[in-house]
């Protein structure tokens, strides 16, 4: 019987391509070992070999023996939200072009949150990223009695050891403030749950101090959560309101998602943007720049913040007790129709 043969009838071992390729075990491990020094004819007879008999490198079984998988946990939450869409298919991509595999984990409610540290130490992962409005706290701890680094993405909580990542909350409510009173505004507010998402809270408080300092002091439009029903919810509070020729007259949502339902609800109302109202949001996903929205907005790179998340990580199975270190992503602004130019 051929090799081809008996691939056909059992699972194919590396026993089986080092015998087709003519080469050691050990050669078959080393080529499928990221960094490990093989030579290039090597490789290719062992890669040819394990073409022929649909060989693929057992990871899970790897971990076992080595202690340490090359699996990232990716912990996240609301993922109807475009954005975070977006951000996990970045770590993803990024975590993929590095040699790791992403093993995505979705967090729904506190129950949930045991099942995910139990598949997390069950698959022996090298690290973990927590993504926004994911609960760190249970996971963290788990992790951490158990050596395995992690990075927080956009979220507030300074734990021993935990790398951060955070977009610059700062500098988008202060731009955002700017852009509506530098567009006419007299009346800015800014539409943002008060006790969820660290990063909404943090521009919200950022844009309220920056119209406090130039003199137009701001209102907290407060709801539940930083999504497109509740903007759609806002937007039949505050229409009535601006019809009347009062309420609001330029209002920055903490997120795209937000603003979106804002956006609805006012045209439905038939409020027009940017004529009575001016409207700024946050996060720049793709529905942003559709024309029906055509939203003003700052740009966080996701790109840019899963390369940020991933030399951290690295950096911390590098150097597990090294200082926590925190890493903010800049934000560009991006100007399309719900806002008017200064003048």
């Amino acid at each position: 019987m051929s090799d081809q043969q008996r691939a056909r009838t059992r699972p194919v071992t590396s026993v089986d391509v080092a015998r087709l390729a003519g080469v050691s075990r050990s050669a078959v491990s080393r080529t499928f070992t990221p960094g490990a020094s093989v030579a290039p004819a090597t490789r290719e007879r062992v890669y040819a070999a394990a073409r022929t008999l649909g060989y693929r490198v057992n990871s899970l079984a790897r971990s076992l023996i080595n202690q340490r998988s090359d699996l990232v946990g990716v912990v996240v939450t609301n993922m109807d939200n475009p954005f975070r869409a977006r951000q996990v298919e970045a770590l993803t991509l990024a975590l993929m072009q590095r040699n790791l595999r992403p093993v995505l984990l979705v967090v729904s409610g506190a129950g949930s949150v045991e099942q995910v540290i139990d598949q997390l130490l069950q698959y022996s992962v090298s690290g973990v990223i927590i993504t926004s409005d994911a609960p760190p706290g249970k996971i963290c701890d788990e992790c951490a009695r158990h050596g395995v680094p992690i990075v927080l993405v956009n979220k507030g909580d300074e734990l021993p050891l935990v790398d951060r990542v955070v977009s610059d909350v700062e500098a988008a409510g202060r731009m955002a403030a700017d852009v509506l009173l530098e567009g006419g505004c007299r009346r800015p507010a800014v539409l943002a749950s008060g006790t969820r998402s660290y990063t909404g809270q943090q521009r919200m408080k950022a844009f309220l101090r920056r119209c406090e300092e130039r003199g137009q002091p701001a209102r907290h439009l407060d709801i539940a959560v930083n999504d497109h029903a509740c903007g759609l919810v806002a937007a039949g509070t505050v229409a009535p309101q601006i019809a009347a020729g009062g309420g609001p007259d330029g209002i920055f949502c903490v997120s795209d998602y937000l603003a979106l339902g804002l956006l609805g609800g006012l045209r439905q109302a038939g409020i027009t943007v940017p004529g009575a109202v001016q409207v700024v949001g946050h996060d720049n996903i793709a529905q942003a720049a559709w024309p029906e929205f055509n939203l003003t907005t700052f740009d966080q790179p996701v790109a840019l913040q899963a390369e940020q998340v991933l030399d951290l990580l690295q950096a911390r199975i590098e150097e597990p007790d090294r200082p926590a270190v925190l890493l903010p992503t800049p934000v560009s602004f991006i100007r399309r129709g719900t806002t008017l130019s200064a003048g």
